[in-house]
Parts: C-alpha cells; sequence; structure tokens
C-alpha cells in the first residue's frame, strides 16, 4: 500500500510539473486614465465630468516544434462598467510570415486601415442615434464570429506589400425582425515604401456583407471601401483616410430598420519635439439614411476637429490636454447636438 501511495504522489508530482512546463507564454499590457472632462453643448447645460478609465491586457502565444506559434489574447475594459473582449481569434502564425486567424477573425478591410494621426484625450460631445453620419473610415466592414482571415507574409509579390483575405459564414440561426449580418468577405492590401528621409504607408480594403432579417430587405448590403495614406518625416506624421459604402442599423420594432448610404474622410498630423506630442485631427462623415427599401434624399452629417498636446512626464506616464469642436446636422437641418469639450487628465502604462 505504501509503494502504491508513493508511486500516487509520483504520478501526481510528475503531471503536475509537465502542466507547469507546458503553459503558454502570457504577456500583459494596460493604462489607467484619469481625469477631467468639461462639455459645452450647443443646448442645454455644461457639464464636467470624472474620466475613470483602465484597461488590461493578456496575450497568450506558443510555439510547437514544427515552428508555427499559435496565439491569441483578451482584454479587460473599465469604463464605469466592466467588459470583457472576449471577440478575439486563434492566430495561427506559420515559419514563412504568413497567418490565419480562426474565429473571430474580422474583416480583412479592417486589418489595413491605415492610422490616421489624431488628437489624445477623452473628450467628446454626446450624439444621437438618429444621426447615421459614419465616423470610421471602415465602418462598411462587417463579419460574423465564424470567420477566417489570412495574411501574407511581408514583401508578398513586392518590397513592402502584405494583404490579407477574410470570410464568414452565417450560424445557422433563424432570422428574426432585427436586422443582422448574415456573412461575409473582405480583402485588403498594405504598401510601404520610402521616398527620400520620409516612410510612406498606404492602404485599404474592399468589403461585402449580406444582411439577414424577416422583413422587408435593404436595397444594398452592408459594403464599400476604405483608403489611406500617412507619410512620416522624421518627428513629423501626416495621414488622410477616407471611405465609402453602405451600411445599416438594426431595430427591435418592425420594420424599423435603417439603410445608411455614407461616406467619411479622415485627416491629422502630429508631431513630436522633445517629451511633447502634439496632435490636430479632423473628421467629416455625411450620410443618407432611412428605411429599408425607402433610402433617405438629405444628408446627416457630422463634423469634429480636435487637438491634443501630450507631455510625457515619467517613463510610462503622460500628461494631456485634449479639445474638441463638432457640429452636426440631421436631414439636412442643422442639429443642436454639437458643442465643444474639454479634456485634462493623466495616463499611466505598463
Amino acid at each position: 500500500m505504501k509503494k502504491e501511495l508513493l508511486l500516487a504522489s509520483a504520478l501526481v508530482s510528475t503531471l503536475g510539473a509537465t502542466s507547469v512546463a507546458q503553459s503558454v507564454t502570457a504577456t500583459m499590457a494596460g493604462s489607467m486614465k484619469v481625469g477631467a472632462e468639461f462639455e459645452s453643448p450647443d443646448s442645454g447645460v455644461d457639464t464636467n465630468n470624472v474620466m475613470d478609465q483602465s484597461n488590461f491586457n493578456i496575450s497568450l502565444s506558443e510555439t510547437t516544434d514544427g515552428g508555427t506559434t499559435i496565439s491569441t489574447s483578451f482584454e479587460i475594459v473599465d469604463e464605469g462598467a466592466v467588459d470583457a473582449d472576449d471577440d478575439n481569434a486563434i492566430k495561427l502564425t506559420f515559419t514563412d510570415g504568413s497567418a490565419i486567424e480562426l474565429l473571430n477573425a474580422g474583416n480583412a478591410a479592417s486589418t489595413h486601415v491605415v492610422a490616421v494621426p489624431g488628437a489624445a484625450g477623452e473628450q467628446g460631445i454626446t450624439g444621437t442615434s438618429v444621426n447615421n453620419a459614419p465616423g470610421d473610415v471602415d465602418f462598411a466592414a462587417g463579419s460574423t464570429v465564424l470567420g477566417v482571415e489570412w495574411h501574407s507574409a511581408a514583401d508578398f509579390l513586392a518590397d513592402g506589400l502584405k494583404v490579407s483575405a477574410s470570410f464568414s459564414t452565417d450560424s445557422g440561426a433563424a432570422k428574426t425582425a432585427i436586422a443582422r449580418t448574415e456573412n461575409s468577405f473582405g480583402v485588403g492590401a498594405t504598401y510601404v515604401t520610402t521616398a527620400g528621409d520620409t516612410t510612406l504607408t498606404i492602404g485599404g480594403g474592399i468589403a461585402n456583407a449580406e444582411i439577414a432579417n424577416t422583413g422587408t430587405q435593404a436595397d444594398s448590403d452592408k459594403a464599400g471601401f476604405n483608403l489611406g495614406v500617412s507619410a512620416v518625416t522624421g518627428d513629423l506624421t501626416i495621414g488622410v483616410g477616407y471611405g465609402d459604402g453602405d451600411t445599416f442599423v438594426s431595430s427591435t420594432l418592425a420594420g424599423a430598420n435603417t439603410q445608411v448610404d455614407g461616406s467619411v474622410l479622415k485627416a491629422g498630423v502630429s508631431y513630436v519635439t522633445g517629451d511633447i506630442t502634439m496632435a490636430l485631427g479632423m473628421t467629416s462623415g455625411e450620410a443618407k439614411d432611412g428605411g429599408f427599401n425607402s433610402p433617405g434624399t438629405t444628408d446627416d452629417s457630422s463634423d469634429s476637429t480636435s487637438a491634443s498636446v501630450t507631455y510625457a512626464v515619467a517613463s510610462g506616464v503622460s500628461a494631456v490636454v485634449g479639445y474638441t469642436t463638432v457640429d452636426r446636422s440631421n436631414d439636412g437641418t442643422s442639429s443642436t447636438m454639437g458643442g465643444s469639450a474639454w479634456y485634462v487628465g493623466a495616463t499611466m502604462s505598463f
């Protein structure tokens, strides 16, 4: 009996050691933002808010004996209510540098959106749900969780070129009156080159997704394109992006789903001098919205300009002052949902 107990103890110890040795590699990152926001809407009273935001990200990865890296990640965000971001794919990166994402893969048109400089800070003016002017250049890209996305290795067919392609399918759930994305595809590409002291990045993609619902179908599906370019010369970065396409807004009310035909332009510039980063950005979106098969004829619009100054106080610690002004219109009529906002705060990152 004693020998059996010793054997059992040895087996448990061995399994435990093996389990620890086979644990994947985990890395973490996150930040804490604390500041005060001062909003001055076009109508109503001025308000002051304390912005207390934190996020915590865990990345997991391991490499097989064959050289394939398996990775994923998750994020916990606290912006007044804790939200666990679990919409992350399992990513396989192969020895040639190509990769494929499985489940929750997203749309390849979004993968290649070029980053446009914009103001730091958490300032903003609350909008209205009936204004459907887009604010992101990839607003027409959609996908379901049952998707895959393939990424080429660097220098695909040409130096500096990377491409991606994605596809997602529906879950087989029965259609309801609430419109939803049923399946999708997307393709995208990014090209990086140099011209003298300037690094130039050009990127974009096209996307298409079908809409499913039991009621009237939209005139067109969720589809569109985005294109952007950025130039970095020393401490100066300039960027511009454009998106155009169709999307939709779901509604729980029968026959109240909304189709949207919109476009958006974003531009920005940032400059770093010593410990100070100055940034200026603008976004101009417009859209015609209406019921399915009843497209609108007048524009919703949203135009914003933001600026910020960020000072690196210490390693991982920065102080931010930001300002935003917003003008909006709904169905061609000037809206009172615009205004301006200030933000003063600090961010600690690790």
